[in-house]
């Protein structure tokens, strides 16, 4: 049987896409459906849909990696189907996360020989990196105050206002009192001093941060130790330090190698960084660093063989992709010291860039650090016809995702709008963002301000609504 030539090309326009029954029906919503449709048909309707999604690298809210050379990528896609739990099954990745640890260590001057290996963990990003450090702080503090004799019902954490909200989750899910030090207009990290006075004998450390997500700050971590040291020495007390390094910790080694704030510090008992961040790989790795085995209890440690040989393992997750371990071995060995310094020199020069820009403006205060992480936090030195939510709002037009948000107690007066500068973001494209602002607040100054609109919505239905009530009244209806 031979079809026409009409035939064929129906049969031609059935395996297309756009003209299959597939697209003319909304797909469910809600309920898995009956009927399977065409691979190609599910890959485009998911493919149109998530072309609404932002652009990943003009997310200039995020700290998170966007870009990675395409070997990497490859080495991602090759290795996406390992789950890492099965050590036994794949005894090279596990390998590779050991040595990653090492070299984080080792970058993180921890006191270790030679050859001594360092004792740490690859996690799901920082966030379970701090659970894991603050269970072992809390395990450790426990055993010791049994040891006495004494009551181990209440412990604390004491932090700054400024700390990420996966601080506060830790404290509500495992029921430790989060005591935070407010900040004040100008000073917005934690103030050492202070930190010290809040501490008591049921505090199981005190966290600093290196590199507030704020403004990109480094919080004096020397002048806490030293201070702690103090207080311990008079009270007896041996309360420690973790660093929360999630932005900084691959930064300060490389901008800032003279900067005290890591193993150095003898009260430093723990480290997490986050692989993805300035660690230059996709979203999902993370890093905790012990400064040596007994700062992390031997009861946390679970020893597994159902997959094989015994496998010790502490972490919060159990299974996880090997892709993101792969990828973090990647970069430090790739680009090694030399690499990452010039990436991270590249980034604060691009910062530098756009501060100078926005300064030329005449427009905005700022509120960022420049020995910090590389970001610009800033503030509009007037915001009384519009504020900086309208300019986030405003950027949006052209593509910039760059967040507004209020300080926390006892500043929360004061709205920052902020940049993080990643590996990705260029020289050029700094000098466009600065023309785009320009234009948002050219295009917002010429629109009715914010106060007026309000005064226009309001008076005239608080004046209708007077003349109502008015003629209710002389009805007798009210």
């Amino acid at each position: 049987m031979v079809l026409s030539s009409a035939a064929s090309k129906s049969d031609e326009s059935i395996h297309s896409t756009f003209a299959s029954r597939y697209v003319r029906t909304s797909l469910p919503r809600f309920r898995m459906p009956e009927n399977s449709i065409p691979k190609e048909a599910a890959y485009q309707i998911i493919n149109d849909e998530l072309m609404l999604d932002g652009n990943p690298r003009l997310n200039l809210a995020s700290f998170v990696t966007t870009w990675m050379e395409p070997e990497c990528d490859k080495l991602i896609m090759a290795s996406i189907n390992k789950n890492y739990v099965d050590m036994d099954e794949y005894p090279v990745t596990t390998e590779l996360q050991n040595r990653c640890v090492n070299m984080i260590a080792h970058l993180f001057n921890a006191p270790l020989g030679e050859s001594e290996a360092a004792v740490g963990v690859g996690t799901v990003g920082s966030s379970e990196a701090i659970m894991l450090a603050g269970l072992a702080f809390k395990r450790k503090w426990q055993n010791k105050r049994k040891a006495q004799g004494l009551p181990c019902d209440k412990p604390n954490i004491v932090t700054g206002a400024n700390v990420q909200v996966c601080w506060e989750k830790f404290a509500r899910y495992f029921e430790v009192e989060l005591k935070e030090v407010k900040l004040s207009e100008g000073y917005y990290v934690m103030d050492p001093a202070k930190a010290v006075e809040m501490v008591d004998e049921n505090t199981i450390c005190v966290a600093a941060i290196l590199g507030s997500t704020l403004n990109g700050e480094f919080e004096d971590v020397k002048l806490l130790n030293d201070r702690l040291t103090e207080k311990n020495a008079k009270t007896g007390w041996d309360t420690p330090i973790h660093v929360d390094a999630a932005s900084g910790g691959f930064i300060a080694p490389f901008l800032y190698p003279e900067l005290e704030w890591d193993f150095r510090l003898p009260l430093v008992k723990s480290i997490n960084a986050s692989g993805h961040k300035y660690g230059l790989v996709y979203a999902g790795i993370g890093w905790c660093i012990w400064r040596n085995k007994e700062d992390l209890p031997e009861e946390l440690i679970f020893h597994i063989n159902y997959l094989g040989a015994d496998q010790p393992t502490f972490t919060l997750n159990f299974s996880k992709g090997s892709s993101q371990i792969i990828a973090q071995y990647y970069q430090l060995i790739r680009l090694g010291f030399e690499g990452y310094r010039n990436i991270m020199e590249n980034c604060q020069e691009n910062a530098m860039v756009l501060k100078a820009g926005l300064e030329q403006t005449g427009r905005f205060n700022i509120v960022s650090k420049d020995d910090g992480v590389p970001l610009v936090a800033f503030s509009l030195k007037d915001n009384s016809r519009h504020d900086e939510f309208a300019v986030s709002e405003f950027l949006r037009r052209f593509g910039w995702i760059i967040p507004a948000y209020t300080m926390p107690a006892d500043a929360q007066h004061i709205t920052v709008l902020r940049v993080v500068i990643r590996e990705d973001f260029s020289r050029t494209l700094a000098e466009r963002l600065v023309l785009d602002i320009e234009k948002a607040l050219h295009e917002l100054d010429a629109m009715p301000c914010k106060k007026d609109m309000e005064n226009k919505i309001t008076k005239p239905a608080a004046i209708a609504w007077k003349k109502l009530v008015e003629n209710s009244k002389n009805k007798g209806i009210c």
